[in-house]
């Protein structure tokens, strides 16, 4: 996953235009969008995801989980083997066998995707045309998708962006006016938006993805939909093909944000700003609370974010303004200017943006400064741990519940910890 190194710098647009964008293409360092799989599984609570890949891709799901080997959860791997690879068999027969048993044995299963990964042999099946093929078989007890999660040239939360993208097709459609927030979220904190928008009066509110198969969002020309998530491209374009109209807001990070991301709604449907205040005065204010606990102990620390999983602008915007941090760099995988122009409005001067990366100079740049705290991936964490730089594994931000204003708080100490933690070492 390499290329020739190139860096040059240009202007964003929209709403951002004085803002330089560092742009680089080179080597740089990603994590595979199967992991994606690991919180999408829990949310979606009658689906399965079935990989077709490697015995790699089976370690790497079940290390990333922390499944237990006598539990039950709802992903698996069929793995390419040695008779595979030596054209014994026919992939797609095989493919058809493995999944008669598994829906055999696990009847609950009523959604499936077929994930695929990267290796050349699956990149060879047509998983589109196998989907189709076992709908048919199995319809209507079990419906049957397909979606990639390849980690070339790709980062890890784009197999989320896949999975949704896949299920947009096979929505239903509707007439009626309607809020649609898109982007995998905790159950505690999709129960606190539903209950923030309905105290708004925002009544007809829907959830993609559902918890239930049987419960798929409709959509249509009176949709409006909310993104959750930053990282969610592929889904909003297939969502305005359906004629869903996107509500321009930052994302839910922190209490501006959420203040902001529930505003945006409101304004959508023309709600009255006193009822949104009093539906939101009593959350913003724990949530300020909870901030206030560890703004003393990172006001003025230096963050450093490296580009990983395309939440770092949005985190960029909360530590800087919410926490006193100063941040140094935020890089993002990809810069989707419409998304982010209100995220990038909000970002104080001096933060250097990044798109893409060429991860030598992009160390350089971070051995430099030498931050109070790195945000990366995995694989540059260990390294920069032994050089004796604090990281933030940028993964722990999918893993755990940070919208909201009762996850504020939770979100702080994320980046709180670390610090916590090499000071306790170096005692």
């Amino acid at each position: 996953m390499s290329a020739a190194a190139a860096t040059v710098t240009s202007s964003t647009t929209g709403g951002c235009e004085d803002r330089p964008v560092l742009r680089e293409r080179g080597q740089h360092s990603v994590f595979c969008g199967l992991t994606g799989v690991v919180w999408l599984h829990r949310k979606i609570q009658d689906a399965f995801f079935l990989v077709v890949g490697s015995r790699t891709c089976a370690h790497l799901l079940q290390s990333a989980a922390g499944v237990m080997i006598f539990a039950e959860p709802r992903f698996g791997t069929a793995i390419i083997d040695d008779r595979d690879l030596a054209g014994l068999a026919d992939a797609n027969d095989e493919l058809d066998r493995v999944v008669t048993q598994l829906l055999e044995r696990r009847p609950d299963i009523k959604l499936l995707f077929l994930v695929g990964s990267c290796p050349s042999e699956v990149i060879k099946l047509d998983l589109s045309r196998a989907a189709l093929r076992l709908n048919r078989q199995f319809a209507p007890g079990v419906r049957v998708l397909s979606y990639s999660g390849s980690g070339i040239e790709t980062t890890f939360t784009q197999g989320e962006d896949a999975c949704l993208a896949s299920m947009v097709p096979v929505l239903p459609q509707t007439d009626a006016s309607q809020l649609l927030v898109v982007g995998a979220l905790a159950d505690v904190v999709e129960d606190q938006f539903a209950r923030l928008f309905a105290a708004m009066g925002i009544a007809n509110v829907r959830f993609l993805p559902p918890r239930n198969s049987g419960d798929l969002p409709p959509v249509g020309a009176a949709t409006q939909y909310l993104l959750a998530q930053p990282f969610l491209a592929d889904t909003a374009r297939a969502l305005e093909q359906r004629g869903a109209t996107r509500i321009a807001a930052p994302f839910p990070l922190g209490v501006e944000g959420t203040t902001l991301w529930l505003q945006a709604a409101a304004d959508a449907f023309g709600i009255d700003p006193t009822r949104v205040r009093a539906a939101t005065d009593m959350p913003r204010e724990r949530g300020k609370r909870a901030l206030a606990n560890y703004r003393d102990r990172l006001a003025g620390k230096r963050m450093f974010l490296f580009p990983d999983s395309q939440l770092e602008i949005p985190l960029a915007r909360f530590v800087s303004r919410e926490l006193g941090m100063q941040v140094i760099e935020a890089g993002t995988p990809y810069l989707h200017r419409a998304h982010m122009a209100d995220e990038l409005a909000l970002l104080p001067a001096g933060i250097q943006v990044s798109e893409g990366q060429d991860v030598e100079r992009q160390l350089d740049r971070c051995r430099d400064a030498r931050p109070d705290i790195t945000v990366c991936g995995l694989g540059l964490a260990n390294p920069l741990e032994a050089e004796g730089l604090t990281t933030k594994w940028s993964i722990e931000l999918l893993f755990t519940p940070v919208q909201g204003y009762d996850q504020a708080g939770d979100l702080a100490e994320l980046f709180a910890r670390p610090l916590v933690r090499r000071t306790r070492l170096a005692v």
